[in-house]
């Protein structure tokens, strides 16, 4: 079977929309830091040994460095108690020098299923850069100022920014999770899409989804997405990062001539999003998986980090 990672899709880059946030910082960082006397502070807990978490955090920690944001890692161990996490979380709210907050979800399971709401609910909104407390997702139902969840923000920006119109088209966005299906519904109706939010359930997905002009996938299941699923010309959205390490499975979904094989003998696994390669031959423009999504993701949080840290001076 020869590759099927032939494209004909306009390439949505990433990388390139999250360099130019980030550019863009810089001189806002620079005046913060001239007026405060001190740079914008990001406070960032991660708790447990996930080693994706730790990668998560790393790259963090590292992008906020190279701006000159302050980062303030906090460290707890896979057995410390919600208690534990609470009492950080409320360290970070009352710290003058920290104007963001970040919980590296997930927690350890130990500290309960409903832990991570009770710590979103724990950040004051004016420093929740993730943009999860209920308060900062009321104010983005309502259309109203707020902080905004870091991966659909993004995916906003790489719209505008490749000249993709929103106003009156129909969008489909596969996922209703509270970090990116529900956010990136509300963030394509303020700008006056028609959106529909599909899930498990929604009957003849396929046909529903290919009704849309843009699409939006965040469902976290490898190649999900056919060429069926998709109007020809539309813009698709890969949210999907799924780590794959079964050559055979990666050479089933993208042919035994794809250069993930490769990545796989080098690192022992290669990340995949929820877009079957098939669709790039349909689709009038696409995000790859890696390079799409997830730099503005990060982008993001460093915007919503200054963006906190000047509305608190």
């Amino acid at each position: 079977m020869e590759s099927t990672e032939t494209a004909a899709a306009r390439r949505l880059d990433g990388k390139v929309v999250a360099e130019a946030i980030r550019e863009s910082l810089k001189p806002r960082i620079a005046r913060f830091s001239a007026s405060a006397g001190r740079p914008p502070g990001l406070g960032i807990l991660l708790a447990g040994d996930d080693g994706g978490s730790e990668i998560y955090v790393r790259n963090k920690v590292r992008a906020c460095e190279a701006l000159g944001i302050r980062a303030d890692l906090q460290r707890l161990p896979a057995e410390a108690s919600l208690d534990e996490v609470m009492a950080i979380v409320a360290g970070f709210n009352a710290a003058d020098a920290v104007d963001g907050v970040l919980v590296q979800s997930p927690l350890p399971p130990g500290m309960g299923a409903d832990a991570e709401q009770q710590v979103f609910d724990a950040i004051d909104p004016a420093k929740d850069v993730d943009g999860f407390n209920p308060v900062n997702v009321g104010r983005l139902v309502q259309n109203r100022p707020a902080l905004a969840p870091g991966t659909p923000s993004g995916i906003i920006e790489l719209l505008e920014r490749n000249g993709i119109p929103i106003e009156g088209r129909r969008a489909v966005v596969i996922g209703r999770s509270d970090i990116v299906g529900k956010p990136m519904a509300a963030l394509l109706l303020h700008r006056h899409a028609t959106v529909t939010i599909c899930h498990s359930r929604t009957r003849d997905l396929p046909a529903v989804a290919s009704t849309a002009d843009i699409l939006v996938a965040a469902i976290g299941r490898p190649g999900f997405v056919t060429a069926d699923f998709v109007k020809p010309g539309a813009t698709v959205i890969d949210v999907g990062t799924s780590r794959m390490t079964d050559r055979d499975r990666v050479a089933a979904l993208f042919g035994r001539d794809s250069p993930r094989l490769e990545v796989i003998e080098r690192r022992g696994a290669t990340v995949v999003g929820d877009v079957h390669p098939g669709v790039a031959a349909v689709a009038g423009a696409l995000t790859p998986v890696p390079g799409g999504v997830g730099p503005l993701t990060i982008a993001m949080l460093l915007s919503n980090t200054v963006r906190a840290a000047e509305a608190r001076r």
